[in-house]
């Protein structure tokens, strides 16, 4: 294996004589099955032997995390590139992990899970048979319905014992975290909609949802945070070059910037909704479920096609897009994110969104500016109708070909 990977031979030795040669060689193995390139396993095998020597590693030891960052650290004093810290650490993880030799303590010591795990399972059915909610709508809601039970168990609290006073100090420690008006005011409004349900189970108290009085917020009170046009120019700029990253990146990044769309939507983008002689292109609204039709400009038809003839591996997945990083899969929505994240803090602009929502910010802004009206503009996003959770807006095709060639305005 390590003949195929370095030609010296003195670190071919090197690494054959160092200790887990086995655990070693069964990951890399591994890894090449997977369809790693050689760089990569080039970089796993160097990890392997940097963690050996810095921790002193012998058959049979386990290895915790804060073991694996110290050495990190140690590496990243002696190395030019201390940028490479949090990869070094990854790499090391994964192979611990794979042979057994990670000190997990989330293994060791499972969470403890609060005493009403099946009313919460409950209450999630209810919202997806139910109710037909997006599956955001569904983890966000389960998400703070169960650390209200982590809380409640710390008082020694059960569901059919709960009083008003226990949701109201619930709700005051978001107020002594310093959260935003907006973050309490949907944490109350989710606990209402569970404590609605709970009552309708005879799970608890009856009238405790009419007690929950979420925080009021006013839409449009606080400045908007997203990217402007001239920032989302430069960003777009970063992404300039032949690196299948950037070739990646690019499409990715157009695809935001053109059409305004949430990260799970353009991860959840497949070839099917490519429509080249129609020139269109189908995105699934995440938060509803609908569908709604774009038209395929220029400049994003043009990166999109170049990373599909250079880039996208040769998968059996009907994805759009995928990671460039064993193991490859489709990218998900916290992939497209980071890929924003990651090139905004290379800028080095603060105080704004960094995810993939600051350009649908940026959107936003930019039809706003060229004169288009909210209706228009709320259409173009896919915002939901007030009166309806289900129902979008429409727009006829001709329209949208014009405010998508506006939109692309010098990006393209």
């Amino acid at each position: 294996m390590f003949e195929d990977l370095f030609i010296d031979r003195g670190a071919i030795a090197r690494y054959r004589v160092a200790p887990l040669l086995r655990e070693r060689l069964s990951y890399l193995r591994h890894r090449a099955q997977e369809g790693a390139r050689p760089l990569t396993l080039r970089r796993i095998a160097a990890t392997q032997l940097t963690l050996i020597r810095f921790l002193d590693l012998h058959e049979g030891e386990r290895v915790s995390v804060p073991r694996v960052e110290a050495a990190a650290d140690r590496r990243s004093s002696c190395s030019a590139q201390p940028i490479e810290r949090q990869a070094f650490v990854s790499r090391a993880v994964q192979w611990l992990r794979f042979a057994d030799l990670l000190e997990d303590p989330a293994q060791a010591a499972p969470r403890r899970r609060h005493a009403h795990v099946s009313e919460v399972t409950i209450f999630r059915e209810w919202m997806r048979k139910e109710r037909g909610w997006s599956e955001a709508t569904i983890r966000s809601s389960s998400r703070t319905t169960d650390r209200f039970f982590d809380w409640l168990d710390e008082w020694g609290t059960a569901l059919g014992a709960v009083v008003i006073s226990d949701i109201d100090r619930a709700v005051a420690r978001w107020h002594a975290r310093g959260c935003g008006r907006l973050t309490i005011r949907n944490y109350g409004q989710r606990l209402r909609t569970f404590f609605r349900f709970a009552e309708h189970q005879g799970w608890c108290s009856p009238g405790l949802a009419d007690g929950i009085m979420p925080t009021r917020f006013h839409p449009g009170e606080t400045l908007p945070k997203g990217l402007n046009r001239d920032e989302a120019r430069r960003l777009l700029a970063t992404s300039e070059g032949n690196r299948p990253v950037d070739v990646r990146d690019r499409a990715i990044l157009m695809v935001l910037i053109a059409y305004g769309l949430r990260a799970g939507e353009v991860a959840g983008l497949r070839l099917d909704d490519l429509d080249w002689e129609e020139e269109t292109l189908r995105v699934r609204r995440s938060k509803s479920g609908c569908t709604q039709h774009y038209p395929l400009s220029r400049g994003v038809g043009q990166a999109i096609v170049r990373y599909l003839t250079e880039v996208r591996p040769m998968r059996p997945e009907r994805a759009l897009f995928f990671t460039l990083i064993t193991p490859i899969h489709p990218v998900d929505r916290n992939v497209v994110s980071g890929i924003v994240r990651r090139r905004v803090d290379r800028l080095g602009i603060t105080g704004k969104r960094r995810g993939a929502h600051a350009l649908r910010h940026a959107a936003a802004q930019h039809l706003l500016d060229r004169g288009l009206s909210f209706k228009e503009v709320g259409d173009y996003l896919g915002h939901r109708s007030t009166s309806s959770a289900a129902v979008y807006a429409k727009l006829q095709l001709s329209t949208l070909r014009e405010i998508a060639d506006i939109d692309l305005e010098g990006l393209a």
